[in-house]
């Protein structure tokens, strides 16, 4: 069985004006998929959604109460998938034919904040909802606040408007033990007075964001030669020598000196105007070589931001195709610093007249899949001649052992990239995990090394991944160039840790609405990449609190009334939580039940 990662992009509009914009047309989704024919969506491993008796009705209403018709819901679970509902216009939806288990809900509709079940709180995680066989819940209700909104223009440095530009608000988070500007989930483009509008925004802190390089561009450089039926990228009349980088209100390009932006509940912030940045822009131009010194044809070489980026909008910079030579020519490169990067992109166009409707698979675990990532600085000058090279990367192989049954489905061994930069095209590697256990991973990178798995059903958990008698569960392994790596051991166990407990107020009553942070003793797992000793969960609809598969060891436990969301990879957080924890021991398959008091003063 064949897999291989999708970029999906539909409705790409190639002719000028008048047009939506393409940032409002293109849907973009990274997923596995069994076979050229596969859904882009499903279960995990492959395996058939469950049925059952069980119900879940509620309301979407406004904070005034009154309801609020067309909104989306959405329940997810490991046994159902995703699966979406819309309210009528009273309000009601319903999901039928749901099996026991855990799910997750959440409400959306434009210009209101998007709330999952039981939150509050800005940013506050929302509540799982457990529900037995044949049960009925029939009071999963919603209450939706109005979104809150940020206006203002973006001009160039002569103070006239900017058109097309696209604004992104951002807020902090913490993430791999440093503080980060990450996307807040909302992007507006300013119209031809520069004037951009973000919606739908929860009240807090942000930092805006302005740039030119819009979806059109993007994908114009890196997909439509190719989509043409081009041999090469078309040639440019004239190639600009200046333009605007990514800048922050109130107009600098760097996310250190951005200045926040506090918003209230269901209020519009005015007047944020600042200017786009203007800088000297450069050309890098070169050839890309396989492994064999041969020139490699139509493949995708993007600009993403270099590990020291802290902020702005998730998508790739300047990109170009090569052409039948292995040439490329990546223009209007803002100086700064940048990975440059090298994926396999195929290109299956269809449709016809003003609309072209098309898909790009990245092939990440074929034999010929190559691929490059270079650090590169610009500061104004041309690059030119650059030689790049690809390679196939690393190849792992190994096996996956059971402690106990294995269970049904199809099971992958993927890669977790340390930090993709915000490139489109990077993408992890996978491999099926074969009837006896074994697999073999191809297209490793250094920075794509922790191994996991996909497909494991509810009460199994990967328990150690070892390499050469090591344990590399959290390390990863040790990627080299592309050489060959053998012996892996992924180990599975149905025997999973459980953390469960009541929890308490002062006067000795019990609490129902809480955050339960449990963190490792070892305040250096707090900060590994993708780190499985840390975590965050609130109760259940019926105040129960659960928390399944974290790794045996020392830890401590703390209950505390408010948190948003990943503020528990905050080490600071941790270190000043601690004083006020409760330390436990948990050994492997152990159901531990804590009995905490609520914390204050946190």
């Amino acid at each position: 069985m064949a897999f291989r990662t999708v970029l999906v992009l539909s409705a790409l509009t190639l002719v000028s004006a008048p047009r939506v914009s393409l940032a409002q047309q293109i849907q973009i989704q990274q997923v596995d998929v069994a076979g050229p024919e596969a859904p882009p969506f499903g279960m995990p491993g492959g395996r058939a959604p469950r049925t059952g008796t069980g119900q879940i009705r509620g309301r979407v209403l406004s904070e005034t109460g009154t309801p609020v018709r067309r909104a989306q819901v959405r329940i997810s679970g490991p046994d159902v998938g995703g699966r979406t509902a819309t309210t009528d216009a009273d309000g009601r939806y319903e999901f039928l034919d749901l099996p026991d288990g855990r799910f997750t809900l959440s409400a959306t509709k434009a210009g209101y904040i998007t709330i999952q079940y039981g939150q509050t709180r800005p940013l506050e995680p929302g509540k799982p909802i457990e529900l037995a066989a044949k049960q009925a819940l029939d009071k999963a209700d919603f209450v939706l606040p109005r979104g809150s909104a940020i206006t203002g223009r973006i001009v160039d440095e002569t103070g006239e408007p900017v058109a097309e530009s696209l604004v992104t608000a951002l807020r902090q988070e913490w993430s791999g033990g440093r503080r980060r500007l990450v996307n807040a989930g909302r992007v507006g483009q300013t119209n031809d007075l520069g004037q951009f509008r973000i919606y739908g925004l929860p009240p807090g802190e942000y930092y805006v964001s302005a740039s030119v390089r819009n979806m059109d561009g993007i994908m114009t450089d890196l997909l439509a030669p190719a989509a043409a039926g081009a041999a090469a990228p078309p040639a440019r009349t004239a190639t600009p020598t200046s333009g605007y980088a990514a800048s922050y209100y109130p107009g600098t390009t760097s996310p250190a000196e951005a200045q926040k932006i506090t918003v209230a509940a269901g209020q519009e912030t005015q007047g944020i105007d600042f200017p786009l940045t203007q800088v000297r822009l450069a050309r890098i131009s070169g050839i890309v070589l396989n492994s064999e010194g041969k020139p490699v044809e139509g493949t995708a070489v993007s600009l993403a931001p270099g590990r020291g980026f802290e902020g702005g909008l998730a998508l790739p910079g300047a990109g170009a195709r090569t052409n039948r030579e292995g040439a490329f020519t990546v223009t209007g490169v803002a100086p700064g610093d940048y990975n440059l990067q090298v994926r396999g992109l195929t290109i299956i166009t269809s449709g016809g007249g003003d609309t072209m409707m098309f898909s790009a698979r990245i092939n990440t675990e074929g034999g010929d899949a190559e691929f490059a990532s270079q650090p590169i600085s610009v500061s104004g000058e041309d690059v030119n001649n650059l030689v790049v090279t690809t390679s196939k990367g690393a190849t792992a192989s190994g096996k996956v052992t059971f402690e106990g049954q294995r269970p049904p489905g199809d099971i992958r061994v993927t890669t977790v990239a340390d930090d993709s930069g915000g490139s489109l095209l990077a993408v992890s590697a996978g491999a099926a995990v074969a009837a006896d256990g074994s697999f073999t991973l191809k297209g490793l990178t250094p920075s794509a090394r922790l191994l996991r798995l996909r497909g494991l059903p509810a009460g199994y958990t990967l328990k150690a991944v070892e390499h050469n008698g090591l344990d590399v569960t959290d390390s990863g392994v040790d990627v080299k160039g592309a050489e060959a790596l053998a012996g892996i051991e992924l180990v599975v166990t149905s025997r999973t840790t459980e953390i469960s407990g009541g929890v308490s107020g002062a006067d000795g009553a019990p609490v129902k609405d809480f955050i339960l942070v449990v963190f490792a003793e070892d305040a250096d797992k707090w900060t590994l990449p993708a780190t499985r000793w840390v975590t965050g969960a609130r109760p259940d609809q019926d105040g129960r609190v659960r928390i399944k598969g974290m790794p045996a060891g020392s830890y401590y436990a703390i209950a505390v009334d408010y948190m948003p969301q990943g503020e528990w990879n905050n080490p600071e957080t941790l270190e000043r939580l601690k004083a006020k924890a409760q330390h436990f021991v948990l050994s492997d398959g152990e159901q531990k039940a804590l009995d905490l008091k609520i914390a204050g003063g946190v």
